[in-house]
């Protein structure tokens, strides 16, 4: 499933930069391409190390996300998030909230390491993001904390107007081999929702970054 993943650290265009496809095991994967302006992919990492509040998630959607349920003790603001749980609810555009589960990972897991490593000192990646998801009450879980349906990766490269944001999706492993498999109309309101989210939280990350950052990164003056 994941063979052909190092390719989402090249700035080279893939297959599937935007849409859906029905993979062979009968899994859904979706992709959605951003462009991030004004943005970089330091900002990014420093936002999932920083929102912990509802109101924080309705700065990323003020339509679809819902509620914040709270970080795991894994999480420390302004440090960390690797290895840490996320409860929200949250909706795809028509389609009602639902709980989602993310447990997120060191990128080095899914992707070759050495790569990885690669792309970051090339300037091919700036940020990367690796999380387990899942959905509903009672999101299923393996013995490590583990959302078991799905995967999810977001990849940046900084450019000079901001930076472009890979997203990818891979969802249902649940029922893939069943006559339940995930329609594609979640694929499709998924899209929608990853490129409205990260177009409205592009637009104040920014501004919160420069305000609320404790690296000492200063805003540029625009006079």
């Amino acid at each position: 499933m994941f063979k052909d993943i190092d390719a989402l650290l090249s700035p080279k265009p893939i297959y599937l930069e935007a849409g859906i496809k029905r993979l062979e095991n009968g899994m859904l994967h979706v992709a959605m391409r951003n462009v991030l302006h004004n943005c970089k992919g330091k900002m990014l990492d420093w936002w999932f190390k920083y929102f912990e509040t509802t109101a924080d998630l309705k700065l990323w959607h003020p339509h679809d996300h819902v509620a914040h349920g709270g970080w795991d003790s894994k999480w420390i603001k302004n440090e960390n998030y690797i290895g840490a749980t996320i409860h929200a609810t949250e909706s795809l555009g028509d389609i009602p909230p639902v709980p989602a589960t993310i447990k997120f990972h060191d990128p080095a897991e899914i992707f070759n390491p050495e790569i990885l490593k690669q792309a970051y000192a090339n300037g091919d990646v700036s940020t990367v993001v690796y999380a387990r998801i899942g959905f509903g009450e009672n999101t299923p879980t393996d013995i490590n904390g583990d959302p078991m349906d799905g995967y999810m990766v977001h990849v940046v490269r900084d450019m000079a107007q901001g930076c472009t944001l890979r997203s990818h999706f891979f969802l249902g492993a649940l029922t893939a081999d069943s006559d339940r498999q995930l329609p594609d109309e979640i694929g499709f309101g998924l899209m929608e929702h990853c490129y409205s989210e990260f177009t409205y939280l592009s637009q104040v990350l920014p501004s919160l970054y420069y305000a609320e950052n404790k690296n000492g990164d200063k805003a540029p003056l625009l006079w």
